[in-house]
């Protein structure tokens, strides 16, 4: 009976041993399978903040309400208004989130984003239970690029300084 313990004991600690760190758990198990050209990247030739204040301004342009992120962490997530969705009695919903990484001279810095589909097919019945989709194939990837160049461009040039 000791025996059969300690063998159960070791075979958890081996099956156990290959799971992810607590840092990887927070990703869901569909981002972890779904490729990696789902997320869109493009190259901005200026700082990493005034990057972050375009894509705020980009993406409430868009209609889109900031949920978590900010300028320190490099990252912004936000999600649309709640729409109606295909059938009678759904909904739907997209996300949007943004990583930017700066580049090693400081002076370029990379957006990457991956827009979600969020659809609830029963609010009703199973209410919280919606699925969340990577959008690969849609024009909104140009348009939120395109904006957050136009709030770039848009930025009023830095004023001198006087003493």
């Amino acid at each position: 009976m000791k025996y059969c313990l300690v063998a159960a004991f070791l075979a958890c600690a081996v099956a156990l041993s290959g799971c992810d760190t607590l840092e990887d758990a927070s990703q869901s198990v569909r981002e972890k399978f779904e490729p990696k050209q789902a997320v869109k990247s493009h190259t901005f030739s200026s700082p990493e903040r005034v990057v972050y204040d375009a894509v705020k301004l980009a993406a409430d342009t868009m209609g889109y309400r900031q949920t978590r992120g900010g300028a320190a962490q490099g990252e912004f997530e936000g999600v649309s208004g709640v729409g109606e969705g295909e059938r009678a009695g759904s909904a739907r919903q997209v996300g949007l989130k943004v990583q930017l990484r700066q580049t090693l001279d400081g002076n370029e810095t990379v957006v990457s984003v991956r827009f979600t589909e969020i659809l609830e097919d029963n609010p009703n019945s199973r209410m919280g239970m919606a699925t969340e989709t990577t959008m690969k194939d849609t024009p909104l990837y140009e348009v939120f690029f395109r904006q957050v160049q136009q709030a770039l461009g848009a930025r009023p040039a830095a004023q001198p300084v006087r003493k």
